[in-house]
């Protein structure tokens, strides 16, 4: 395994055991088991889908299927679970945009380093 390797894997067990990482596991656990916003974030699925299937064969989704998309879309929206699970995946998409950032500083400066380190 290479030192790179190492350090990549280090960094993704520690994310993974992050607070904010945490939060988004427990709030998708919890919608998981919440089967009425299975239900509704299936429907949208399978709406969805057809929808697209209709785009690919150069149809327009009916106005009707557009309603019942908003429809389900604003009842997903309102739902606490749902919203707990928004939230915690905001949060940890927030740490994972600071995290890149670290790792192109440190790609910045290792690129101009005249020292090189293999661990």
């Amino acid at each position: 395994m290479s030192v790179l390797e190492d350090k990549a894997k280090d960094l993704g067990r520690i994310i993974g055991q992050s607070p904010e990482y945490q939060a988004v596991k427990r709030a998708n656990d919890a919608l998981n088991n919440d089967r009425d916003a299975v239900a509704l974030l299936r429907q949208m699925e399978q709406l969805r889908a057809d929808a697209q299937h209709m785009i690919d064969r150069g149809e327009r989704p009916t106005p009707e299927m557009e309603q019942q998309l908003d429809r389900l879309l604003e009842q997903v929206q309102v739902n606490p679970v749902y919203q707990h699970v928004a939230i915690a995946q905001e949060n940890f998409d927030k740490v994972m945009v600071r995290v890149n950032e670290w790792i192109l500083d440190g790609i910045r400066k290792g690129a101009t380093s005249q020292i090189i380190t293999l661990g």
